[in-house]
């Protein structure tokens, strides 16, 4: 549901003319800084100035996989005074509101500016259809709004 989620909101940023890349760490050896990190860094991450960070809630936290994505980056040239916008996908109620507050936490600490607008997207299979449609418009308001302002941020 994350990639899905993920993809809808490349949908939007790209149908608003944003150059935006969708980087998906399912199947990447980012547990080493090895030559696909390398990779990654020189094409996305170091180019970038901002980031959407969208992530599944993870025993209680976002997977440790994204973690070591950040523990193996060059730190100061991938994501120093960079800004991000986090996004919490959950099956639960509580759309990965303490994954979320540690990623901010975890992001601050790497000088990284974080909007204050952080979507918690709650029992996700009631959001999202099979189609990769949003299935509540308060929802789809909250996510334009949240892309809206960090578009401006």
């Amino acid at each position: 549901m994350t990639l899905r989620v993920a993809g809808m909101y490349y949908q939007i940023m790209e149908g608003r003319g944003e150059d935006i890349h969708l980087l998906s760490l399912e199947d990447l050896a980012v547990w080493e800084r090895g030559p696909q990190l390398l990779e990654i860094e020189q094409a996305l991450l170091i180019p970038s100035d901002k980031f959407v960070f969208i992530m599944p809630e993870y025993n209680g936290s976002f997977p440790g996989i994204l973690k070591l994505l950040l523990d193996n980056s060059d730190i100061k040239k991938c994501w120093w005074y960079k800004k991000a916008a986090i996004v919490g996908v959950a099956d639960g109620r509580g759309g990965n509101l303490r994954g979320m507050d540690h990623f901010t936490g975890i992001l601050h600490y790497m000088k990284m500016n974080v909007l204050y607008n952080k979507l918690p997207l709650s029992r996700i299979r009631e959001e999202v259809s099979a189609e990769s449609q949003w299935l509540k418009p308060a929802t789809e308001a909250a996510i334009h709004q949240q892309i809206d302002e960090f578009l401006k941020y």
